[in-house]
């Protein structure tokens, strides 16, 4: 088979700086029971909804998050050690909407598993009802990430002062 990698040309692939990622599409065991914790608690609005599926997403945008049981209706979670998924990032526009965010799955009764401090953002992760992981994040101002002497980016996890976070929700 023929070497198609640019990169072994000497063509490193970079790319576009527009490039972003478009949706997320998780494989469920209970629509239902998803549909309770992605549109209900974490607040996505359902866009188009199929047989054995549904697409959710915020600002009328067609679909952030994608929910189905077309191979895993009533299916277990992956079991640890394995590949696959291990979390969706879903990016809050400011502080005070990270900390709603943040207070509504608190109220649920969804455990976190951790608040860090990343530098670049300050993020909260938890698990929707089939262990995928999710982080709820805001950016700092690119302006205001760290950088190390040589200007490469310095990021680091501390631990992020959750109450001084929840302060900022605005109800």
């Amino acid at each position: 088979m023929p070497d198609t990698n640019p990169a072994s040309a000497g063509q490193p692939v970079i790319a576009p700086a527009g490039l972003r990622i478009g949706h997320t599409h998780l494989k469920v065991s209970n629509l239902d029971r998803a549909l309770a914790f992605w549109r209900d608690v974490i607040g996505l609005e359902e866009m188009a909804r199929y047989p054995g599926a549904v697409f959710l997403a915020a600002g009328g945008y067609h679909h952030h998050i994608a929910l189905n049981t077309w191979e895993s209706e009533g299916g277990p979670p992956p079991a640890p050690g394995t590949t696959g998924l291990y979390h969706v990032a879903l990016v809050y526009p400011d502080r005070p909407s990270l900390a709603r965010a943040v207070k509504i799955v608190l109220q649920a009764g969804i455990q976190l598993d951790g608040a860090s401090d990343h530098g670049v953002s300050e993020a909260i992760y938890l698990r929707d009802p089939d262990q995928n992981g999710v982080e709820l994040y805001v950016d700092r101002a690119r302006e205001d990430w760290p950088r190390n002497p040589d200007g490469s980016l310095g990021m680091f996890t501390r631990r992020l002062d959750l109450p001084a976070l929840l302060a900022e929700a605005k109800d």
